[in-house]
């Protein structure tokens, strides 16, 4: 995110697929290759545009298709901050709460305009616009999800709780 904590809201429609964030005739090549092509069939600049802590909103049916983890993965990689949809796949999903990416679902997502400048308060779900205003009340994520992001997905959280005195 900027200095500011504002990011750039990402648009996308309905039915994002795991082939569009993870497009599969790159699939064997580096994390960084793959990631190059994340959502270039719907947008192509965003790969070499998108910034860290930026949020990609989309609408029902995000992370569609395939299992396939690279799909989270692409985005974590580009630095995303979070993907706040309508819907998102389970497997999508859970996927990307073990990276540590957070995924928010958000019915009503018409205040957030591709471009706008915005900031994600991941404890209480919403949205706000560089004034203050609440954008989207998402439904907050569960504090068990909540910190399993925070402490950069799975296997870190994994990490710390068994290294914690019994």
């Amino acid at each position: 995110m900027s200095q500011s904590g504002l990011a750039r809201v990402w648009r996308f429609g309905d039915q994002v697929d795991t082939d569009q964030l993870a497009p599969g005739r790159y699939i064997k090549g580096s994390i960084d290759e793959l990631a190059a092509h994340c959502l270039e069939a719907l947008r192509p600049e965003f790969a070499g545009a998108v910034r860290p802590g930026d949020l990609v909103v989309a609408g029902i049916g995000f992370g569609i298709g395939s299992s396939r983890e690279q799909a989270a993965q692409t985005l974590r990689q580009l630095g995303v901050g979070a993907v706040i949809a309508g819907g998102a796949a389970r497997i999508f999903y859970r996927n990307a709460i073990n990276l540590g990416l957070p995924v928010l679902i958000c019915t009503d997502t018409a205040m957030l305009v591709d471009g706008t400048a915005a900031r994600l308060d991941l404890d209480s779900g919403k949205v706000f616009d560089a004034s203050g205003a609440v954008l989207a009340h998402c439904e907050p994520m569960p504090p068990f999800l909540r910190q399993i992001v925070r402490d950069g997905g799975l296997i870190a959280n994994l990490k710390l709780r068994l290294a914690r005195p019994a």
